[in-house]
């Protein structure tokens, strides 16, 4: 089984932070479903041009294995009757990176390697979109992995991008025990499937995402003292939560899904108490 997803992507991790991503838009619906697969202290893949959609999940074997990018690269492809028509990009447990090109890829198709990313590309405007891909993960060293995917597809479309245009786009971001309740390894997870602007759309969702599941330091919560618990009661009650303290702000914290952001009622994460102060 084949499909033809043209497209541009960049293959990620940050071992600092424990992370490995993908990120990728595409003139084709739901590139989410095909491109981008990640595990967490593993790797990530991505799978593009006539996708062989095994190459993700048959790829992370290779790397839990223990084969390096640049073997699982070669061993997927030298198995596959199908390589001349195929674009892949790993990035292993260890940093590790390799990128393959098929020669009957559409032009313009090509890819990049560095310490921690695997760029590439195929049906593109010119090189330049790779390019720009490389070098503003390399600019964007010490943000969050997911912003500096975010930012590298916003200027890869700068540079050109798909000559065909533009359709979805994904992230994909996981992280051992991170992800929701601490119960997955799948920090972020988001897909446009059919927009006529993806990249940004794919932006405005992370910045809900963030909002909603982001992590605020400790350090900087608020201390609910008597005076700001009698404020946090009373507009709740305004809401129509009122019931008796803390029941009431742990309700209206569920019905907004901020439940992730709470932990007790003696400090408050600023997100949560801008959410409340702002929703009446």
């Amino acid at each position: 089984m084949t499909e033809i997803v043209a497209t541009y992507s960049i293959v990620a991790c940050d071992l600092e932070a424990g992370q490995w991503g993908v990120a990728t838009p595409s003139k084709f619906l739901a590139v989410g479903s095909v491109v981008p697969w990640a595990e967490a202290v593993v790797g990530a893949v991505a799978t593009q041009s006539y996708a062989n959609p095994r190459y993700g999940p048959d790829g992370l074997a290779l790397l839990r294995d223990g084969l390096s990018a640049e073997q699982a690269v070669a061993r997927l492809t030298e198995a596959d009757d199908g390589r001349d028509q195929r674009q892949l990009g790993i990035v292993d447990g260890r940093g590790g990176a390799a990128t393959y090109t098929g020669s009957g890829c559409h032009a313009w198709a090509g890819g990049r390697i560095g310490h921690c990313f695997a760029a590439q590309g195929n049906i593109l405007v010119s090189g330049e979109t790779v390019d720009a891909l490389a070098e503003t993960f390399e600019a964007t060293a010490g943000k969050p992995l997911a912003e500096r995917l975010l930012d590298c597809l916003a200027a890869a479309q700068a540079a050109g991008g798909d000559k065909r245009g533009q359709q979805s786009a994904a992230l994909l971001v996981v992280e051992k025990d991170a992800g929701y309740a601490g119960l997955t390894d799948t920090l972020v997870d988001l897909r446009v499937d059919d927009h006529a602007h993806p990249i940004e759309e794919l932006r405005r969702l992370y910045g809900i995402h963030q909002a909603l599941f982001g992590r605020t330091p400790r350090e900087e919560w608020v201390e609910v003292d008597d005076g700001l618990a009698t404020e946090l009661r009373e507009r709740l009650g305004r809401l129509g939560f009122d019931e008796e303290w803390p029941a009431a702000f742990v309700r209206w914290s569920g019905s907004e899904n901020l439940e992730e952001r709470v932990d007790g009622v003696e400090r408050i994460d600023p997100v949560v108490l801008r959410a409340l102060r702002g929703a009446e």
